[in-house]
């Protein structure tokens, strides 16, 4: 019963991380729409929003190579919201 009760302290811990990490996310995105532009603010939203979903899945998946192509995904969209927050 121990283990069930450990699974559970860590799916309430990283609940709480994505949760943390979802309101730092929206306040950098309100942000940069005060002085941004509202279509780069929405695609930069989208690229977060993926590689948050994109990191969910790399936690669950057990295959190899499943998870060097989330890797690399998750490697793309951090390139392309790095490009799109320096513009």
């Amino acid at each position: 019963m121990g283990d069930a009760g450990e699974g559970l302290v860590d799916a309430e811990s990283r609940l709480a991380e994505r949760m943390e990490e979802r309101e730092q996310e929206k306040k950098r995105a309100r942000q940069a729409a005060k002085g941004g532009d509202p279509e780069q603010t929405r695609q930069v939203e989208s690229f977060r929003l993926a590689k948050t979903e994109l990191q969910r899945q790399l936690e669950l998946t057990t295959h190899q190579a499943r998870k060097q192509q989330l890797g690399q995904a998750i490697e793309e969209l951090d390139k392309r919201i790095a490009q799109l927050s320096s513009k």
